[in-house]
């Protein structure tokens, strides 16, 4: 099993979550953080203030699927998350030792 993380800009999560739905991928976790890469921020203007932003929004996807889906799993994300733009994102792909469903106990492969 494995997991993956992606790191997209926020507009277009709605269309990352309807491309993994199509290829069978249901089950995800959203958070939305702020970060920041080589973009490194920008400026902005509040009240005739001007200031600096350091950490852009994003939203961040987890996803546990089995091995052999990762491939397509990652194809659906970058064909709809890439813009072609500075800070697009980033997809982390980790090995997951053992999964456990909390309500049946059932674990790994069942379990996802």
């Amino acid at each position: 099993m494995k997991k993956i993380e992606a790191i997209i800009k926020p507009f277009k999560l709605d269309d990352v979550r309807e491309a993994l739905s199509e290829i069978g991928i249901t089950g995800m976790t959203v958070s939305e953080v702020k970060g920041f890469g080589r973009q490194k921020g920008h400026t902005e203007l509040y009240r005739g203030a001007e200031y600096m932003v350091d950490f852009l929004p994003k939203v961040k996807l987890e996803i546990v699927i089995a091995s052999e889906d990762v491939d397509r799993c990652v194809e659906a994300i970058m064909e709809t998350a890439q813009t072609g733009k500075i800070g697009d994102g980033k997809i982390f792909i980790t090995e997951v030792e053992r999964v456990i469903r909390i309500r049946t106990g059932e674990e790994n492969d069942t379990a996802i």
